[in-house]
């Protein structure tokens, strides 16, 4: 007698559990959408590298500073390169042009030389001839002024090409040590490491006396004002994704507030080892204070229909059946649905009642 009272107890609590347990459907708003988690980058972000190597001699930036574009931010010392620049400026005043005037006023002194040498033997040489026409003098008189005026105008015409080869080479010499020297300066810029972009410092990674190199990474500086939503879509899902979609944003420093935004891009590249594709949207409307690297949780909104009949999806059987209040199994067809709900096509009115499968 007690077990079977028991047994209708038992009954009695299933019936009353059963019966808070049944809801009828609901008409409301339901969107079909895509999870992602991912990063908030600023705009630009980039980091900073040097182009040498050495030891940083200077840090002109700490963390959460504004720069501008061309903005010192680090020093680089190499004592090699400093005696290359000077080695390149003595190079450079040793062939001037202007240091070297000398050796052409010389050289021209050695033409006007030669000039006068070769009109006075040619003088000689003429009056010789007319002298050896009126059969005055020898026959080798002759031949040895002719022989002083053609050596005469053999050392005119090579001092000529002498003063034109010293030009040409002392202004090679003054166009490469200056191309040099210019080289040189350009590499010592190259110590003195500038911002790229307009923005503030996230992150400052080398102190003063620490050695660097080009892999070493100085610093992070991106914009202050515009964020990007750097975002990890499965390779399942990227053929549904497109520019222009909606997203909305949960980001974690803002636990409950949800945030409007807009798929910008779709990388076409997939991460090998993710088995990933990186999509990047962009706020409607910032948030009051962003910082970048900070991580968030984000829907991206496929297809929106408004006043559909909704049931909670833990109602749905095999994902087409439901179970009625009066213990009938209805087939029903399903459309879009979200975490949470799922919506009816046909199969069911507002007004069936339907109860929680126990599972």
């Amino acid at each position: 007698m007690y077990k079977i009272s028991w047994i209708l107890l038992a009954l009695f609590l299933f019936s009353c559990k059963s019966k808070k347990e049944t809801i009828k459907p609901s008409v409301e708003n339901i969107s079909s959408s895509i999870y992602a988690s991912g990063i908030l980058k600023s705009k630009n972000q980039y980091e900073v590298f040097g182009t040498v190597n050495g030891i940083i001699s200077e840090v002109f930036i700490t963390e959460g500073d504004m720069v501008n574009k061309g903005t010192p931010l680090f020093a680089i010392e190499n004592e090699t390169q400093k005696l290359n620049k000077e080695n390149a400026e003595l190079a450079a005043n040793f062939s001037d042009s202007y240091a070297n005037e000398s050796k052409l006023n010389d050289a021209k002194l050695a033409i006007d030389y030669a000039r006068n040498k070769m009109k006075n033997d040619s003088l000689l040489y003429v009056r010789q001839q007319s002298l050896w026409q009126q059969q005055i003098g020898t026959k080798i008189d002759l031949e040895q002024k002719e022989l002083q005026y053609q050596n005469s105008k053999t050392t005119y015409n090579s001092s000529i090409f002498k003063y034109q080869d010293l030009k040409r080479q002392i202004e090679f010499n003054s166009d490469q040590s200056k191309k040099n020297l210019l080289i040189s300066k350009n590499l010592q810029n190259d110590f003195t490491i500038k911002s790229e972009i307009a923005g503030k410092v996230y992150l400052v990674n080398k102190k003063k006396g620490e050695i660097t190199n080009i892999q070493s990474s100085l610093a992070v500086i991106g914009d202050d004002n515009n964020f990007t939503l750097e975002m990890q879509v499965d390779e399942y899902d990227i053929l549904k994704i497109r520019k222009g979609l909606p997203v909305l944003v949960n980001l974690e420093s803002f636990q409950g507030k949800v945030f409007d935004a807009i798929v910008t891009k779709i990388n076409p590249l997939m991460n090998e080892r993710s088995k990933t594709f990186m999509v990047e949207a962009e706020f409607i409307k910032n948030p009051d204070k962003l910082y970048a690297n900070i991580s968030f949780e984000a829907s991206i909104v496929l297809e929106t229909k408004e006043k559909v009949l909704l049931i909670p999806r833990n109602y749905l059987i095999n994902d087409s059946t439901v179970l009625k209040a009066n213990g009938e199994m209805q087939i029903i067809k399903t459309g879009l649905k979200d975490y949470n709900k799922v919506e009816v096509v046909s199969g069911l009115t507002s007004t069936d009642e339907l109860l929680k499968p126990i599972k």
